[in-house]
């Protein structure tokens, strides 16, 4: 899948997102539960989201350029950070809509016209985000699945908020109406703090997963019968694009030509295995002990 096809998702989130915000805010004044405020107010949030993924997927899209030389990738580490920030703050507007009706109950009006509106809106989110979760993880798009999270928040703020109004419907407890806002609340602060995290943990260079290194080992270990050896694997992510890096060490007596062909030879096969990395190797001769003192990140120039 192409940059062009994860942002035409990104396309359909910002037409789901209009849709359901339409619908949504239908259903909340028709009703004026906060609950059902509540559930309104994340679509509006979905809409920045989406809009900032767009912005987001464009610039990862641009090729390497003299300033950034190892790409644009990271560009969408902003919009998880941008995405998991206005969770909190659509948390934030729905406590401060919620905590006075706790002291001051309001009865609903029209409840089950209102979760009409509500629930066809979360239809909507619901199919979109499954679709894009998919897409995000086949493609390793983090833009994408944090997008789908945040769809899929929605439609557990949906059911949520059903269940609080139907309640109230049923029980003329005007209370549990807040109340359930409030607890909505509470698992969009959840979504958007795991959002936060995977964010920075982009940001601080994060090495990748196991199974991802599991085929870089996979791929080196045949090599090991050929009198190779390999040390300092090193890797990180960027986005969608990946970054391995180690030494291949071999014997003094190898030419340079041949030493040069077989770190070639691997590189390319990793990065057949690794679809989107990148992989540096660095040669070493075997005999010379400063190869196995060279393994740590910062090379210490008195070993030398």
């Amino acid at each position: 899948m192409k940059q062009t096809s994860l942002r035409l998702y990104m396309f359909l989130s910002i037409a789901a997102a209009l849709a359901t915000m339409a619908v949504k805010f239908i259903g909340y004044f028709l009703t004026g539960s906060v609950g059902l405020f509540s559930d309104a107010a994340e679509s509006v949030v979905n809409l920045v989201a989406a809009l900032v993924g767009l912005w987001a997927l464009t610039l990862a899209a641009r090729p390497a350029d003299e300033d950034h030389a190892y790409g644009h990738t990271k560009s969408e580490y902003f919009s998880s950070g941008v995405e998991g920030a206005l969770i909190l703050v659509a948390a934030l507007i729905i406590a401060i809509e919620s905590v006075p009706r706790l002291f001051h109950p309001e009865p609903i009006d029209q409840p089950f016209l209102g979760l009409g509106f509500s629930v066809f809106g979360a239809i909507i989110n619901g199919v979109l985000a499954w679709f894009m979760l998919q897409a995000g993880r086949r493609q390793r798009s983090i833009t994408l699945e944090a997008d789908a999270h945040h769809l899929f928040a929605d439609v557990m703020t949906t059911v949520g908020v059903l269940v609080g109004v139907l309640l109230v419907a049923i029980t003329r407890w005007y209370i549990l109406d807040p109340i359930v806002a409030l607890l909505v609340a509470i698992n969009i602060i959840w979504t958007g703090t795991k959002l936060l995290r995977q964010t920075g943990l982009g940001l601080l260079d994060t090495a990748l997963p196991k199974e991802d290194i599991d085929i870089v080992n996979n791929v080196i270990e045949p090599y090991r019968q050929q009198d190779i050896d390999f040390h300092a694997l090193r890797s990180r992510m960027a986005g969608r694009r990946r970054f391995v890096s180690f030494h291949v060490i071999v014997p003094g007596d190898w030419t340079v030509q041949r030493g040069h062909t077989i770190c070639e030879e691997i590189e390319i096969a990793i990065h057949k295995a690794l679809p989107d990395s990148t992989v540096f190797t660095h040669l070493e001769p075997k005999e010379d002990p400063v190869t196995f003192q060279d393994i740590e990140l910062d090379r210490d120039p008195i070993k030398s």
